[in-house]
């Protein structure tokens, strides 16, 4: 295990990929709060993820996708509310995950104190996007999906610019994969949300 000092300012992380650094919930939430500029995860297990800053395509890309949503709910906010990608959520198998892009209904954020409203939210998103960077290994991310999809998601989108494709997560079903789409539907989860993937691929 990982000792943390609880008053602990600042951590510089460097993380060989062959290095896994298991931690408590705890623990992790005393390292997320003592380095808020890095984007940390926690497997169920308790392994560390420390997910380095995105390049400029990738967050291109994310800027568009966060922006179309947050459109959408503007719109029609007494549907739910949009979260980004600094935001974590505790999922029910004990991981806290940061999904590039989430959505939770509005009667599940309702449900929510004040208190669990400022840290981990305690609960999966209902719908999830998860923007694959060049760096990105596609198993590992396909298993992040089907986490998302066994805690509770209800729609998810892997989009996969390098090979202009998207893998469809849904509960329930099986994973649907559409090439070169100019256009994803937010379906029953998301009623009247079209994702226009242009300035994505």
């Amino acid at each position: 295990m990982l000792n943390i000092p609880t008053q602990l300012k600042t951590l510089s992380l460097e993380l060989p990929r062959e290095i896994a650094l298991q931690v408590t919930q705890k623990q992790f939430e005393a390292l997320s709060a003592a380095n808020r500029d890095l984007r940390l995860e926690r497997t169920a297990e308790g392994e560390l993820i420390v997910n380095p800053p995105t390049g400029g395509e990738s967050g291109k890309r994310n800027f568009s996708l966060t922006g179309q949503l947050a459109r959408w709910c503007e719109e029609n906010e007494d549907l739910g509310e949009g979260f980004d990608s600094s935001t974590g959520f505790r999922l029910p198998n004990g991981a806290t995950r940061s999904p590039d892009v989430s959505w939770v209904r509005l009667e599940s954020w309702a449900s929510l104190t004040l208190q669990q409203r400022k840290g981990f939210i305690p609960l999966c998103p209902d719908f999830v996007i998860e923007l694959r960077s060049e760096s990105d290994s596609l198993p590992k991310l396909q298993a992040k999906m089907q986490e998302y999809i066994d805690n509770g998601a209800k729609l998810g989108w892997l989009i996969n610019p390098q090979n202009q494709q998207v893998e469809i997560y849904r509960a329930g079903r099986d994973v649907e994969v559409l090439e070169n789409s100019t256009n994803l539907s937010g379906e029953e989860v998301l009623p009247g949300f079209i994702l226009d993937l242009k300035r994505v691929f």
